[in-house]
């Protein structure tokens, strides 16, 4: 069994004040692959007394500085893309091919993308009145990471942060520790000064709570659920600091009346597959024409009916089990819940595959004859299941997709001409046209409980630094 028991806090390696052992379960085999030790209060504040310090040097680097040190880090990356994928497969369920590839991938592309928008970015400009508005480090920000897209979520914090000249304390989920604790070693191994990042590793309740009242803490960026991104906000509150959060999702794929199934919907119907459904993006609520219903359901039964389950540590295009017992027996719970409903079960189900005996694994899954007021159709599944709704017209089309607490994704399968038209009139922060995934360099967020931030490229950068305004002042 693998054993991260220390803490990374002011370039060093250290143990942690009173922590107490964490055994991470492998969800394909139910046995625990991975110990860690939760950490403490204490903790956090030595984390942020390091970080505090290296703030009065950081801050003050150059643009060029700053490339250069993201450019050494995407450089570290690329070497331990092997180590980062089976620490994944192990820890959360993404097969190795997956995570070596989309995972990692997507790491890496999110500095990338940081680096881009760093190069040309303003860092002053002039207002029309002799203003000069400059942009500036925000101070120490706390990052509290999830297990979904581990790598990719703390890359699309810790990339902005470092361009903007900030420092930093990341707590990521003890789900899938062992990923931050290898990214611990490409910053170290990059040459990030010392305290400049600094990895805590631990639960919510106990260092996600010290992160979010920490009164020198200017900053916590969060991604997570919904129903803990409002505890974070609550805890925050008090220190009146800047709380930035990427929370859950409700996607709908709007599938134009005239939709050529063929040619738009494997690239749009396969999102909840991916990753085994476990995406925030995930564009589980296909919304087609009540006359085409039965042809949709035909369509996306064969695509998942022929998608298979398998051990994450074999290569391969399988998918691999979701990421823990609670998560596998609330998507279980979920389906059994349409089913007593009255959607048509067209293939899966609550059972485990036909040829798994354990693990966490779930049946890809198809409903039809969903209704918007089921269960299913509201919350967020996290699991590899479709459910088909139909609509009488496109007008109900856009007002069932908006029907959601959430605002995060959606997309649209059809002419992209039309869909054009559709668009502006869908009420999230990413919309994508015969596709359901970011855009690089886009800006990642949504509207609604979705949060109130974004991430990635240029409007990430800009989320992690301060505007000031100066004025008398020679132009």
């Amino acid at each position: 069994m693998r054993e991260r028991l220390q803490n990374y806090i002011d370039g060093k390696w250290v143990d942690s004040i009173g922590g107490t052992r964490h055994e991470v379960i492998n969800p394909a085999t139910e046995e625990a692959c991975t110990v860690i030790t939760l950490g403490t209060k204490a903790d956090v504040d030595a984390a942020v007394v390091a970080a505090r310090r290296a703030f009065e040097t950081f801050s003050q680097t150059t643009r060029e500085e700053r490339i250069e040190l993201l450019q050494r880090i995407v450089a570290e990356m690329k070497k331990r893309g092997p180590d980062l994928a089976v620490a994944m497969a192990e820890e959360m369920g993404a097969p190795v091919s997956f995570g070596g590839t989309a995972q990692v991938g997507a790491g890496i592309g999110a500095f990338l993308g940081t680096i881009a928008a760093l190069k040309d970015f303003t860092f002053t400009e002039r207002m029309g009145n002799g203003v000069q508005i400059a942009y500036e480090p925000i101070g120490v920000v706390g990052m509290i990471t999830p297990w979904n897209w581990p790598l990719n979520q703390i890359a699309l914090k810790v990339a902005p942060a470092l361009a903007g000249g900030n420092t930093m304390i990341l707590k990521p989920s003890e789900e899938c520790p062992t990923n931050a604790a290898i990214f611990a070693e490409i910053l170290d191994a990059a040459g990030v000064p010392p305290g400049v990042f600094n990895l805590v590793q631990g639960n919510g309740p106990d260092v996600g709570q010290a992160i979010s009242t920490h009164p020198d803490i200017e900053m916590v960026s969060f991604t997570g659920s919904t129903r803990a991104g409002i505890m974070v906000a609550k805890a925050a509150a008090d220190t009146v600091k800047r709380v930035h959060q990427e929370l859950g999702g409700k996607a709908p794929n709007l599938v134009l009346p005239d939709a050529d199934f063929a040619a738009h919907l494997p690239a749009t119907a396969s999102g909840p597959l991916v990753n085994s459904g476990q995406s925030c993006i995930s564009p589980t609520r296909i919304l087609v024409p009540r006359e085409r219903e039965a042809e949709a359901a035909a369509f996306v039964t064969a695509m998942y009916s022929a998608t298979k389950c398998g051990d994450p540590m074999q290569e391969g295009a399988h998918i691999g089990p979701v990421v823990n017992k609670t998560q596998y027996d609330k998507i279980r719970g979920l389906i059994q819940s349409a089913i007593d409903e009255g959607a048509k079960l067209e293939t899966g189900g609550t059972d485990l595959p036909a040829d798994v005996n354990r693990g966490y694994y779930v049946q890809p899954t198809v409903f039809s004859g969903v209704t918007p007021q089921m269960r299913i159709a509201q919350e967020e599944i996290f699991g590899p299941v479709a459910t088909i709704m139909a609509y009488d017209d496109l007008e109900q089309g856009i007002r069932i997709a908006n029907d959601t607490v959430y605002g995060l994704s959606a997309c649209i399968s059809g002419d992209p001409a039309k869909a054009a038209a559709v668009a502006p009139r869908l009420r999230a922060g990413m919309v994508a046209v015969n596709n359901w995934g970011p855009s690089p360099g886009a800006p990642f967020g949504g509207y609604k409980q979705s949060g109130n931030g974004r991430e990635a490229g240029l409007f990430g950068l800009k989320d992690f630094m301060e505007v000031k305004s100066i004025s008398g002042i020679p132009a």
